[in-house]
C-alpha cells in the first residue's frame, strides 16, 4: 500500500492510539511495521486473529502479557560469549515467566472450552525452560539486583557486611552522642569515598584522630574518618570487594546457562510480541466500541460508520455501502458538509480492517479487500514544479487512471474542480467513464449538477448527497445515498431576507435542463420522506414486539422467581429435620462422653457402643424416611445433580467425602481423607461446605467406630482448627480400639508440630509418640501408641 495514502487517511495515529495499549517493546517494533495486507486469505487471518483477541479480553479481560523489554540485543550478545549484568538477566527471565504464564492461560481456556484456534497456534509455539527459568527467580529479582539466595558465600559475605557495618555504626554513635559531639557540624553518619565518616567543624579537627576524605565547598565542615573505625572499614571494603567478585561469577555462570537457550528464547519474545499487538488491537476495538467486519469478496457495507479520530460525542454516524448494485457513488453537498470526512471514513476504515483492526461500525458490516486505496484529496498543488492547483490534481489523477483495476478503491474529492465549469464537468465525466470500464471501485464528491444527472443515468452509478437543513442553515453530516444534493441557494436568500421579486427574476434565468434536476431531486426527496413514513410504521410495530417481549422476560422471570422460592422452602425444612437429627445426635454422644468419664477403661464397653451406633443408624433412617416422604425435598434433591468436585456425604461411612470421578452409571469413586473409595451413587448425598456441617461431621466421626481413617492429615489447616481436629480424632482412634494411628502435620514452620507435641503430652491415653520414619515423611508426620 502506498505510503503516500496511509499518509493522507492518517493510519499512523491509529497504530498510536492501539500502541496505549503494548506492554512489550517488540510488540511496538511490530505495530510500527503493521501494513494493511491486500490478500484476502491473509486478511481473513488477521480478522480472525483479532476475533479471538476480542474474544477472551471479553472473557477474561485480556491475555495479561507482563512488561517485557527487548531482549534480542542481549541475546546477540550471548552468542558472542559476553556475559549479561543482572537488570538483562532479569529481562530475559521476565521473557521465559510470561511464556510459561501464557501457556497455563491458553490450557485453561482449552479446559473452558474457550475456542481460539489461531491464537492457541502462537502458544504453542512457546517454549517452556522451567529449570533455566527457576533458577534466574531464584538468583536475580526482577529489579536486576542479585538475591542472598544465589549462592551460600554471598550470603555469607553479605552477612559479613551487615556485621561490620552494625560495628562501624555502633561505634560512630558513641562519638556523634558523646562529649565530642559539639564539635560536629552536625550529628549524623555519612559516607565519603566508600567509607564511614562524620561531618566536623573544621576548626576543631585535632579533637579527631583520623583520615580526612573530603571537606565541605566553604571549608567549614571536614568529612572524617574517625581512627577507631579504619580497621573496620577497611575489612567492610575488603568484604564489598568479595561480594562484587561472587556477583560477578554468578552472572558469568547464569550468563552461561542462558546462552545454549537462546534461539528459543528469542522465539518466545517474537511470540509474546504478537499476542502483545493482538491484544492491544482487541482493547482499542473496546474503548472505540468497534467490531470485526465480516468479508464480502465484491462489496463493502459499512453500518453506522464512525471515522474513528474524531470525538464521540462529535462524529456523526453513517451508512455507507458500495460494490451491490453500484460501484460509483457520486456525492453531493454544501462546502463543509461533510463531504471530505466521509471520503476518509471510507479510505481510513478500509485501511483499518485490511491491517487487521476492528471498525467503529455496528455488527454484520461487511468490507472486502482491495489491492489498492488511491485517492486525491486536498490541494495537491506543487510549488516546486510550477503547477497549478488543477494541474497538482490532474498530475494525481492521471497516475491514478494509469494504476486502477477492479481491485481498486478510488476516491475523489471535488473531481474537475479548479477550471472552468463546463469543461471541469466534462472531464469529470470522462474520468468516471473510464474507471468504470475498468470496474475500479469509485467514491467522487463534486459541486457540478452535470455530475448528479450521471449519477441519476449510468448504469453501475449512484447518487448521494450530504444533508443540509434549511431550517437551521446548518449541515446535518448526514449521508443520503440515493438522493443528490439540492441546490438551496434560493430557498437560503429566501429565510436570509432577500426581496422574493429579486428571487423570482433569478429563478426565471435558470435553464429548464438545471430546473427538470430540481424536479427530479424534490421528487426523490419526496419519495425518501415516504419511506421514512413507512419506516416509522416499523419501528412502531418493533417497539410493540419488544414490549411482547418484555412482558414474556417479566413473567419468566416471576416464575424463577415462584422456583426458587419452592426450593429455598425446601431446604429450610431440611435443615430444619438436619438439626432434629444433630441435636439427637448430640445427646447420645454426650451419653458416651459421660460414661467414659467415669470407667477406668480405656474404651466403652462394646455393648455400650452397640447400642449408641443402633440409635444412631436408626436416628439416620428415621431423617431418610422423613426426606424421602416429603415431596418438596424429593424436588430440591432431584434438582441438585452430583459433579466432579462436589463434597457429598456418604451415609454408610457417616462421612463426608469429595467426588473425584464418576466410573459408571452407578458408581463413583470419592475421596475419604486419605482413602479412595468406591461408591454407590444412591449411598451418596449432596451437601453445602458450611461451618456447621463440619461441626456436625467431626460429632458423628466421635460417635462412630466404623469407618475411622488410621491417619490424620492436617496440612494447610490453620492452628486453632488442627488443635480441634487433633482432640476430636484422637477421641475417633480411642473408640475404634486403634493400637496407634498417624499425624501428618507437614514440617513448615514447626508451629503446627510443637502444638500437637504439647497436645499429646497431656493426654493421658496416649503411651508414647515419636516422628515418623525418613521414607514416611520424617519430622512431617508424628506416630501416636496408644495404652
Amino acid at each position: 500500500m502506498d505510503q503516500k495514502i496511509l499518509n493522507l487517511f492518517e493510519f499512523n495515529k491509529i497504530k498510536q492510539l492501539a500502541s496505549t495499549y503494548l506492554t512489550t517493546a517488540l510488540g511496538e517494533t511490530y505495530l510500527q511495521q503493521l501494513q494493511p495486507a491486500t490478500d484476502l486469505n491473509k486478511v481473513q487471518k488477521l480478522l480472525a486473529q483479532l476475533d479471538e483477541s476480542m474474544t477472551i479480553y471479553r472473557l477474561k479481560g485480556g491475555m495479561m502479557i507482563s512488561s517485557i523489554a527487548d531482549v534480542l540485543p542481549h541475546l546477540k550478545r550471548l552468542d558472542i560469549s559476553a556475559s549479561l549484568n543482572g537488570q538483562e538477566i532479569a529481562q530475559i527471565g521476565t521473557v521465559l515467566r510470561t511464556s510459561a504464564q501464557t501457556v497455563r492461560f491458553f490450557e485453561q481456556l482449552a479446559k473452558e472450552e474457550v475456542d481460539v484456534p489461531h491464537l492457541t497456534y502462537y502458544a504453542e509455539q512457546l517454549q517452556v525452560l522451567p529449570a533455566l527459568s527457576g533458577k534466574i527467580a531464584t538468583c536475580i529479582y526482577q529489579d536486576g539486583s542479585i538475591s542472598d539466595a544465589a549462592s551460600p558465600l554471598l550470603q555469607q559475605i553479605r552477612q559479613q557486611i551487615k556485621t561490620l557495618q552494625a560495628q562501624i555504626r555502633s561505634q560512630l554513635d558513641e562519638i556523634i552522642r558523646g562529649k565530642k559531639a559539639r564539635y560536629l557540624s552536625d550529628a549524623v553518619i555519612t559516607m565519603r569515598n566508600e567509607r564511614y565518616v562524620i561531618p566536623v567543624k573544621a576548626d576543631y579537627k585535632g579533637q579527631f584522630s583520623g583520615v580526612v576524605h573530603d571537606q565541605s565547598a566553604s571549608g567549614q565542615t571536614l568529612f572524617i574518618e574517625p581512627q577507631k573505625i579504619v580497621d573496620i572499614n577497611n575489612r567492610l571494603q575488603q568484604s564489598r570487594a568479595k561480594q562484587k567478585q561472587e556477583e560477578m561469577r554468578i552472572l558469568n555462570e547464569l550468563s552461561e546457562q542462558i546462552a545454549p537457550h537462546t534461539a528459543e528464547i528469542a522465539h518466545n519474545a517474537h511470540v509474546l510480541a504478537k499476542l502483545d499487538v493482538l491484544n492491544a488491537k482487541a482493547q482499542l476495538a473496546s474503548a472505540q466500541k468497534a467490531t470485526v467486519p465480516l468479508l464480502n469478496s465484491k462489496a463493502l457495507n459499512f453500518k453506522g460508520a464512525r471515522h474513528p479520530l474524531i470525538a464521540s460525542d462529535k462524529v456523526v454516524a453513517n451508512d455507507i455501502y458500495l460494490g451491490e448494485e453500484f460501484k460509483t457513488l457520486v456525492i453531493t453537498g454544501p462546502n463543509t458538509g461533510g463531504k471530505t470526512i466521509t471520503l476518509k471514513t471510507i479510505g481510513l476504515l478500509q485501511l483499518m480492517g485490511q491491517a487487521g483492526f476492528a471498525l467503529p461500525c455496528l455488527e454484520d458490516s461487511q468490507m472486502t479487500v482491495f489491492e489498492n486505496i488511491m485517492a486525491d484529496i486536498g490541494d495537491e498543488q506543487s510549488i516546486e514544479q510550477n503547477l497549478s492547483t488543477f494541474s497538482g490534481h490532474m498530475k494525481n489523477i492521471v497516475d491514478i487512471i494509469k494504476r486502477a483495476n477492479s481491485r481498486s478503491l478510488v476516491l475523489f474529492d471535488e473531481l474537475g474542480a479548479g477550471t472552468d465549469p463546463q469543461e471541469g464537468a466534462a472531464l469529470a465525466i470522462a474520468i468516471l467513464d473510464d474507471l468504470a470500464a475498468k470496474d475500479a471501485y469509485i467514491v467522487a464528491t463534486t459541486h457540478y449538477p452535470e455530475l448528479k444527472m450521471y449519477g441519476y443515468n449510468r448504469y453501475g452509478a449512484m447518487n448521494a448527497s450530504m444533508e443540509f437543513d434549511v431550517q437551521t442553515l446548518r449541515p446535518t453530516y448526514r449521508l443520503l445515498i440515493g438522493v443528490p444534493g439540492r441546490s438551496n441557494a434560493f430557498e437560503i436568500s429566501r429565510r436570509l431576507g432577500l426581496d422574493e421579486h429579486i428571487i423570482q427574476s433569478a429563478a426565471q434565468l435558470v435553464d429548464t435542463e438545471s430546473q427538470d434536476l430540481n424536479d427530479m431531486i424534490t421528487s426523490l426527496e419526496e419519495q425518501r420522506t415516504a419511506y421514512e413514513t413507512k419506516n416509522n410504521q416499523l419501528a412502531h410495530y418493533v417497539q410493540e414486539s419488544e414490549q411482547l417481549h418484555q412482558q414474556l422476560s417479566e413473567q419468566y422471570t416471576a416464575f424463577k422467581e415462584q422456583k426458587e422460592a419452592l426450593l429455598q422452602q425446601a431446604r429450610h425444612q431440611a435443615n430444619k429435620l438436619v438439626h432434629q437429627a444433630q441435636d439427637k445426635a448430640q445427646r447420645i454422644i454426650k451419653d458416651l462422653q459421660e460414661k467414659q468419664k467415669h470407667l477406668e477403661q480405656r474404651t466403652v464397653k462394646e455393648h455400650e457402643l452397640i447400642e449408641a451406633r443402633t440409635q444412631l443408624n436408626a436416628l439416620k433412617q428415621k431423617e431418610a424416611d422423613m426426606l424421602a416422604n416429603n415431596k418438596v425435598l424429593k424436588k430440591a434433591k432431584k434438582a441438585k445433580q452430583l459433579k466432579e468436585g462436589d463434597e457429598v456425604f456418604v451415609q454408610t461411612y457417616g462421612q463426608r467425602g469429595v467426588l473425584v470421578r464418576q466410573l459408571n452409571d452407578r458408581q463413583w469413586e470419592v475421596q475419604l481423607g486419605i482413602l479412595k473409595m468406591k461408591i454407590d451413587q444412591s449411598d451418596l448425598e449432596s451437601v453445602e461446605p458450611t461451618k456447621e456441617d463440619k461441626a456436625m461431621t467431626s460429632v458423628v466421626r466421635q460417635s462412630s467406630a466404623f469407618g475411622v481413617p488410621a491417619s490424620l492429615d492436617l496440612r494447610g489447616q490453620r492452628y486453632e482448627e488442627a488443635m480441634h481436629e487433633v482432640d476430636h480424632y484422637l477421641d475417633q482412634a480411642l473408640l475404634a480400639n486403634y493400637p496407634s494411628v498417624t499425624i501428618v502435620h507437614g514440617k513448615g514452620t514447626g508451629a503446627l508440630r510443637q502444638g500437637i507435641i504439647e497436645r499429646l503430652k497431656n493426654n493421658r491415653h496416649v503411651k508414647k509418640f515419636e516422628f515418623a520414619p525418613a521414607n514416611a515423611g520424617g519430622n512431617g508426620a508424628t506416630l501416636v501408641y496408644f495404652k
